[in-house]
């Protein structure tokens, strides 16, 4: 059974910084690309940004390309989403996922697994 644990998630200010951790488990981790989602009230589940199976290519959706970084530790199974200068409209439960392919993919229905979300709120 494949699980995915997200934490890291939080209460900021605006201009702060979060790091989101999500361990996976139950599968080969290292052989597929991995993707962090984020889901508004009321909005669509929106890509966020995606690495690929050896951490060698990113991927970024342009509201965060610059602030945040996508990152990965094979050796530990967890990839990791370091979120800078965040903003107001950064609000969101964020999801972490692991995709099909060894590739990045962008869209949600190339992931197979998902974590559950972890909640970051960003005040101004």
């Amino acid at each position: 059974q494949v699980q995915l644990v997200e934490s890291g998630g939080g209460l900021v200010q605006a201009g702060g910084s979060l790091r989101l951790s999500c361990a996976v488990s139950g599968r080969t981790f290292s052989r597929y690309s991995m993707g962090w989602f984020r889901q508004a009230p009321g909005k669509e589940r929106e890509f966020v940004a995606a690495v690929s199976w050896n951490g060698g290519n990113t991927y970024y959706a342009d509201s965060v390309k610059g602030r945040f970084t996508i990152s990965r530790d094979n050796a530990k199974n967890t990839v990791y989403l370091q979120m800078n200068s965040l903003k107001p409209d950064d609000t969101a439960v964020y999801y972490c996922a692991v995709a099909g392919a060894a590739i990045v993919v962008l869209a949600p229905t190339d992931y197979d697994y998902w974590g559950q979300g972890t909640q970051v709120t960003v005040s101004s």
